[in-house]
């Protein structure tokens, strides 16, 4: 078994260099299936998600070949295969973009349902509304969503979502670009990884219009050529990092990132008593005094993101007064409850509302991650906690944070990797 180690109660001084968006990355990888010719990726996180998205690529035919650390060079243009491998895409949320490109380019997909972190229902009728709109035969059978486009192309038409849906946006987007005629997708999402894929298919020849508003405009072109890229980086892991050093105390400069993305995030913890000074590519997080309460509703970009809602819960705990949050995207985002009372933290739950009282201090204890950002929200409970703490199933936090362990301990945490034997094993061996 492998688990952080983290002796807590201890400010963060330093810097930290943010890396490339998840987020954008794992759309942006497939969306290079519809190019003909070779594409450079930089700015490419080093996590397991973008690892898994690359493996798929490679099984289908691409030519994937690394370049640097965050850089890689993809080829799919003799990739003839659109039949997702059923293993590796059951392991990643994003493989479902893999749809939207695939019947872009080809007119068919198999791909198996997305895996990732179970958040409650997550379903992709959005998705599938928008493909069905623009021609396809849709169905799930044998283990795979089967699309098909009638006449073997996509038609352009106008797709309103009925919800908010930034995976159904994109994948819209992916589908819409080498279709036949123009596509407005109204009632989209405006996330700045959207804008980041839009601006990596019109770098490649596409002729996308709107990311980032909530009407997009994708007029069908035949065919996109090579070219280069570098991807955006990552606003959650920005925040995670933010909250890190609201819950523990101290400074630190946090380095490329894109000010703007932050504000929501910003706003909120200025709120609760934090310094944040935007610069250009940074920003200057500072806390030495008390926190105070403030209430946090999750809401689609320009709102507070979802993906943060488990570490700003992280540093309320420790906030004087009640604070209440409010979950507005996903059923199943508290699960990580239970592990934050084992701290100490006072916290009840009514639904997709949490009220939380704030503490003194929290205390060490062992913690399971049980999805990517509650994962990295103990981190933050552990670096602010007396005592020593061990999170197992860290698996899930390298899915979406790269070199986490290094980039704390170089701010100061007292954070290791330790590997123990699995426990079943200890007991066979004894036995």
């Amino acid at each position: 078994m492998t688990k952080y180690v983290i002796h807590g109660g201890k400010p963060l001084f330093g810097e930290i260099s943010i890396s490339g968006a998840k987020n954008a990355a794992v759309a942006i990888i497939p969306a290079t299936l519809l190019v003909d010719g070779v594409c450079r990726i930089e700015n490419i996180p080093q996590i397991s998600d973008v690892t898994l998205i690359l493996n798929i690529l490679q099984d289908l035919g691409a030519d994937v070949r690394t370049v640097n650390r965050t850089t890689v060079d993809i080829d799919c243009s003799h990739i003839h295969n659109s039949k997702v491998p059923e293993e590796l895409a059951r392991k990643i949320r994003a493989s479902y973009y893999l749809i939207g490109a695939l019947l872009s380019r080809f007119g068919s997909a198999e791909v198996p349902p997305p895996g990732g972190c179970d958040l409650g229902g997550r379903p992709i009728d959005q998705h599938i509304k928008g493909f069905v709109s623009m021609g396809a035969d849709v169905d799930v059978k044998g283990g795979y969503i089967h699309a098909k486009a009638k006449g073997g192309r996509l038609t352009g038409t106008t797709v309103y979502m009925d919800i908010v849906s930034v995976g159904a946006t994109m994948n819209i987007m992916l589908a819409a670009t080498l279709a036949e005629g123009l596509t407005v997708i109204e009632n989209a999402a405006k996330e700045p990884h959207i804008v980041d894929l839009a601006n990596f298919l019109n770098s490649m020849g596409a002729d996308i219009m709107g990311a980032g508003t909530d009407v997009i405009k994708i007029r069908g072109v035949e065919r996109l050529g090579g070219g280069m890229y570098s991807i955006i980086p990552d606003q959650i892991e920005a925040g995670t990092y933010m909250a890190a050093v609201a819950a523990a105390g101290g400074e630190v400069l946090i380095k490329n990132v894109i000010p703007k993305h932050l504000e929501c995030i910003t706003a909120k913890l200025v709120e609760m008593g934090v310094d944040v000074e935007e610069r250009d590519d940074a920003v200057l997080v500072r806390r030495t005094g008390k926190l105070t309460r403030t209430n946090v509703k999750t809401l689609p970009y320009p709102g507070f993101p979802t993906d943060m809602q488990p570490q700003i819960a992280a540093v309320l705990c420790l906030a004087q007064g009640t604070s209440v949050v409010t979950e507005g995207v996903w059923d199943n985002r508290y699960r990580y409850v239970d592990e934050f009372r084992r701290m100490g933290a006072q916290i009840q739950v009514d639904g997709k509302i949490a009220v939380i009282e704030g503490v003194e201090k929290l205390t060490g204890a062992r913690l399971r991650a049980c999805d990517l950002r509650a994962g990295a929200a103990m981190i933050i409970t552990a670096l602010a906690a007396q005592g020593t703490s061990e999170i197992s199933n860290i698996h899930h936090i390298e899915r979406g944070y790269e070199d986490i362990v290094r980039k704390l301990s170089g701010v100061g945490a007292d954070i290791r990797v330790v590997i123990t034997p699995d426990e079943e094993q200890s007991e066979a061996t004894a036995g």
